[in-house]
């Protein structure tokens, strides 16, 4: 299994959409709850599923701050 810490695996969840990072996390944790994995492919998933959930929040938060703007700018054109 890859690192998921590696600087090529983050680059590339960097590229996920929401859709995408969220499916792949639920896949992450189904595996991480089935068990049978040795302790570095455990290790391995889990910073994968953390990285997966960073960008999940990253695409979260871009969601809520454009709905604040459009919010402020409809507030402001009243």
């Amino acid at each position: 299994m890859a690192d998921a810490g590696t600087p090529d695996t983050l680059a590339e969840i960097a590229t996920f959409g929401y859709e995408r990072a969220r499916d792949e996390l639920v896949n992450v944790v189904k595996m991480l709850e089935q068990g049978g994995l040795d302790l570095d492919d455990s290790l391995a998933l889990w910073e994968r599923g953390e990285a997966l959930a960073t960008r999940c929040e990253q695409h979260l938060a871009g969601a809520r701050q454009r709905v604040e703007d459009a919010i402020a700018h409809s507030d402001a054109t009243d």
